[in-house]
């Protein structure tokens, strides 16, 4: 019997959880929301998607897809045409989102599509006894092997973990590279719009030289605190403090609590 073959009836012959997530009555939901700018203040609009899990990655796809912008480009006679994201490293974010998370959690998968990027969280983080550096190398473990397997069948995800090494390789002859993030129950996928990107590429040679020096010191540091860019500047706390946050407005740097001192923030290369 090919229901039990694939898992979606037990040995007692009543449907299983897998089924209830391939089904109608599903009760997970994937939400996405879009902002205005670049924080998460200002909602432009907002969807819900619900039912079969299949139904919901095919409804989502299709709604960030009507979001994704082409920016054209010419050389010479020949046009050229770019989208916002690489579709591939969308397809991939939001199957890798659906497929790959726990779903003992009744929280929905989250998609946030903000002007510079689009955020994939789900829920239940990496897999016991795998690390994000034995993801990024291309080692797989499904948390969901027989949903995956329904997903593989359908042509849909292939049968190993190409699914991240897929949006790195996207994004590497743009120069840009997708952040993947882990933390305990839940894993994050951002991915980085690429014209938004080039135009902030084109406006840093236009900038306070400071905003530069800054800059270069952060990228070869990957990653420093406010006191360490004080010392390398030779400026007060006072003027360090305004010119980080003039750079954290203009989209430049971001910041994350350094993760030995929790009293203090590190700035990074956006």
């Amino acid at each position: 019997m090919l229901e039990k073959t694939l898992g979606l009836v037990g040995e007692d012959d009543l449907y299983t959880n897998l089924a209830l997530l391939l089904s109608e009555q599903c009760n997970h939901t994937l939400k996405v929301a879009v902002f205005e700018g670049i924080e998460k203040n200002i909602f432009k609009d907002r969807k819900e998607f619900k039912g079969s899990l299949l139904k919901q990655v095919a409804e989502a796809f299709e709604f960030i897809n009507l979001l994704n912008k082409t920016e054209a480009t010419f050389e010479g006679l020949t046009r050229k045409d770019e989208r916002d994201y690489p579709l591939e490293a969308i397809r991939e974010a939001l199957l890798n989102a659906v497929v790959h998370r726990e779903y003992s959690f009744s929280g929905s998968t989250l998609i946030n599509i903000y002007e510079n990027r689009i955020e994939f969280i789900s829920l239940g983080g990496i897999v016991s006894g795998l690390s994000l550096d034995s993801i990024m190398l291309g080692v797989s473990q499904s948390r969901n092997e027989r949903l995956a397997n329904i997903f593989y069948r359908l042509h849909l995800i292939e049968a190993y973990g190409t699914g991240i090494k897929k949006i790195l390789t996207s994004y590497e002859k743009i120069g840009l590279k997708p952040i993947i993030k882990s933390e305990i129950g839940a894993f994050q996928v951002i991915l980085p719009n690429i014209h938004y990107s080039k135009k902030i590429e084109e406006n840093i040679s236009e900038i306070k030289p400071l905003y530069k020096d800054i800059l270069d010191f952060i990228i070869k540091k990957n990653g420093t605190t406010r006191k360490e860019i004080e010392k390398y500047v030779n400026l007060s706390q006072t003027r360090v403090i305004t010119l980080l946050k003039e750079m954290l407005e203009l989209n430049l740097i971001e910041k994350e609590r350094d993760k030995i001192d929790r009293r203090a923030y590190k700035y990074y290369r956006k």
